[in-house]
């Protein structure tokens, strides 16, 4: 029987929830491409794993008071089908800052394809060093975010033109801090639905990781990674919900 939690009974003693969540597997994802910023769509499979995912939270009575996401739709539709599988009805809040390291011109191609136009040790670095970054875009490239509509009114300095592990974590910084800390502060149980590098280094900050374990970590698609933290927002403990028995 699984354990159940409930935002009313976020008081005193008790533990806040904080509740990570790689987005469903992406069509590039099941194809093996690097995705970055690039705004694809969920795959059949992974419109099926965020469902699977709310069903979880649902079945064991989690309440959830809030919800962000990235802005990019393979995050915010897991969100939406998330929020409706445990028939929640809360605004999904998105962020740029909460949006998949970029990975420069490595997007859109396969692995074989970037090791072939920029050769390995540059793709390999970008995978396995935690400040390493992958070949940058030029500025006049339409991948780019400062040339899509989407980030209008961002200064363009702000905008990645590729990134390290290093340079995402930084640049979650400004959210994470002034916006969804403030709410697991008062004690609100928070669904972050992200992406791999950004909730790696977000794992990375709340365990006190070093960079190499940081680098290690490992999260598969659409699986709840609950986290319950003090008063302090440190963690007791963490655990996959479909672990929970």
């Amino acid at each position: 029987m699984m354990a159940k939690f409930g935002s009313e009974a976020n008081t005193g003693a008790d533990k806040t929830r904080l509740v990570l969540l790689r987005h469903g597997q992406s069509i590039w994802n099941r194809d093996k491409m690097f995705t970055g910023w690039s705004d694809v769509a969920l795959s059949p499979e992974g419109k099926r794993e965020a469902k699977r995912a709310g069903l979880l939270l649902q079945q064991a009575g989690f309440a959830l008071d809030c919800c962000f996401s990235s802005t990019l739709q393979r995050a915010s539709e897991t969100a939406r089908i998330v929020l409706s599988a445990m028939a929640l009805e809360l605004p999904v809040q998105k962020c740029w800052r909460l949006n998949e390291r970029h990975y420069g011109a490595l997007e859109g191609l396969g692995r074989l394809a970037a090791v072939r136009q920029f050769g390995l040790w540059p793709v390999l670095r970008t995978q396995i060093r935690f400040d390493g970054e992958p070949p940058r875009l030029d500025m006049n490239d339409a991948r780019f975010p400062g040339n899509q509509s989407g980030y209008a009114g961002i200064d363009v300095k702000e905008l990645p033109l590729g990134e390290s592990l290093r340079l995402a974590a930084q640049r979650l910084q400004p959210c994470w801090q002034r916006i969804i800390k403030p709410e697991l502060e008062r004690g609100r149980n928070v669904l972050i639905v992200s992406h791999k590098n950004l909730l790696r280094t977000l794992m990375g900050q709340l365990d006190q990781l070093t960079p190499g374990q940081v680098m290690k970590l490992k999260l598969p698609t659409g699986r709840p990674l609950v986290y319950e933290l003090d008063q302090t927002l440190k963690p007791v403990r963490y655990f996959y919900m479909d672990e929970i028995s």
